[in-house]
């Protein structure tokens, strides 16, 4: 309460933080072990019991296993797509769409969603944030954009020109662009903002389109944040204690997961942290075994800090990418793409948590228990956030689309 307090803002509703494993993580070597299976198979690692009964993760995730009671190991997703575009999409939107020969995105993101539905817990904040920008293979902001929705929900990218930063990437980052500004900057804003009104003499009628009213929303909530104070002191994480800011790691990961907790803690509603690069086709112990830690790292500081917080209730965490790896390790020692299943680990959010939902076959290779898609994992998170999946928007071809044309929530873990 007293953390809260400090904080300075009230919250009034629930908000997301997506981890995105941007490449593809393997289901095997992070949140669905197989110990008893082949070596070709099992991988490096073995599996390592958690503080929740029956829940396991890797041994690559250490960790991790003191947080088994605040997670649910979603084991069983698939959509049978190993095409990264594909794939991408579908996990962030929860429709098939676009794909690696036709890019350009077709369906709007969740956190698009999400700030139009439901907005920003908190006035002066935006919605919704990339971190350091909203991305997904290598795509800006990829399917995590905002689609037919419109630019003013597109995600707020924080810093655009520092970005794809990998686990060895050490502080300083920049600062957001309007963090570097003081009273000059606001006075220009205020200039902007007159010189806004005196061009403000076109006839409203004439604007069939509605881009003229969007627009106007867009300036007013660019306006809103630069000027306040809550928005100001939420990016600024040196603003943040040492201790915690050493507890979440001096790199890009930890730098950006920190951020999101404290934006989403002043009412931003939906915040992604881009966590790269994850398409180990070799190599897997040597490569990915060196950046392992520093997700474990950030996962551990992430929910200990929001359950110290108060927060963990509110706060959804999402780890996920856009699909699994191949169970059979190939002839260089990795795994190749495999969307057949995959693992998806959700914490926090006012979940039943301290459970694993579906299961693989012994050797990691299609779901044989609760089989879930991409659609029944993002319903979970509106329902969670209160929004219907089947309200309508129209299309760039005037057609009315629900959010969601397929999915359910998955209502064991509600």
């Amino acid at each position: 309460m007293r953390l809260q307090a400090q904080s300075g803002t009230k919250r009034k509703g629930k908000s997301v933080i997506l981890l995105w494993l941007d490449g593809g993580p393997p289901h095997m070597d992070t949140y669905d072990p197989k110990p008893l299976a082949p070596s070709e198979y099992r991988g490096p690692w073995g599996a390592l019991k958690t503080n929740a009964p029956g829940v396991t993760v890797s041994e690559s995730l250490p960790l991790h296993a003191k947080h088994g009671d605040k997670m649910v190991l979603l084991r069983s997703v698939h959509h049978n797509n190993g095409d990264h575009f594909a794939a991408a999409h579908w996990m962030l939107t929860g429709r098939h769409g676009s794909s690696a020969s036709s890019k350009a995105q077709q369906y709007p993101s969740a956190g698009s969603y999400v700030s139009r539905v439901k907005g920003a817990n908190a006035p002066g904040m935006p919605a919704y944030v990339g971190l350091p920008s909203a991305e997904s293979v290598a795509l800006y902001p990829g399917y995590m954009g905002a689609a037919y929705l419109g630019t003013p929900y597109a995600p707020y990218d924080v810093n655009i020109k520092q970005r794809r930063m990998g686990y060895s990437r050490k502080e300083p980052f920049n600062k957001p662009e309007f963090l570097n500004s003081g009273t000059a900057s606001v006075k220009r804003t205020g200039d902007r903002v007159d010189l806004l009104k005196q061009l403000d003499h076109i006839n409203r009628a004439i604007d069939k389109s509605g881009q003229m009213a969007a627009m106007d929303k867009f300036n007013r909530a660019a306006v809103n944040m630069l000027l306040s104070p809550a928005a100001r002191a939420a990016f600024d994480i040196e603003k943040e204690d040492a201790k915690t800011r050493d507890r979440y790691g001096r790199n890009a990961w930890g730098h950006y997961t920190l951020m999101a907790r404290r934006l989403v803690e002043a009412g931003v509603s939906f915040a992604s942290v881009d966590i790269q690069s994850w398409d180990w086709h070799s190599k897997i112990k040597d490569g990915m075994g060196k950046q392992m830690p520093y997700l474990d790292k950030v996962v551990d500081a992430l929910l200990t800090d929001l359950k110290d917080r108060g927060l963990l209730d509110d706060v959804l965490v999402m780890v996920m990418g856009e699909f699994g790896r191949t169970p059979k390790m190939n002839g260089n020692a990795g795994r190749d793409h495999w969307g057949n299943v995959m693992s998806v680990m959700l914490a926090g959010g006012g979940l039943k948590t301290g459970q694993v939902i579906g299961a693989s076959n012994s050797k990691g290779e299609h779901p044989v228990e609760r089989p879930l898609k991409p659609g029944d994992v993002l319903a979970t998170v509106y329902e969670l956030l209160g929004i219907d999946p089947s309200q309508t928007f129209l299309n760039h071809s005037g057609r009315p689309i629900p959010i969601l044309h397929e999915g359910k929530p998955i209502l064991e873990i509600l």
